[in-house]
């Protein structure tokens, strides 16, 4: 299994409930600081990362994303 943070820059204030809808995602919260929400994303394939991120970055309001892979 790989797991990645993703990290969004979005003024809107629900954008973590609508990252949460996005497939593989398992948590995603509102945070305070540069970036609006933090998202868990959980797969098998480290090739899935990118296609979530992609679908996130799809989502209305989301000016930019950055993700960290987990690193074992």
């Amino acid at each position: 299994m790989v797991r990645a943070i993703i990290l969004v820059k979005s003024p809107k204030k629900l954008i973590a409930v609508k990252l949460k809808k996005v497939s593989s995602v398992t948590d995603s919260f509102p945070t305070s600081g540069q970036f609006d929400a933090v998202v868990i994303v959980d797969v098998e394939e480290l090739s899935q990362i990118k296609e979530i991120a992609n679908q996130i970055q799809r989502i209305g309001g989301v000016e930019r994303t950055e993700t960290m892979v987990e690193v074992q």
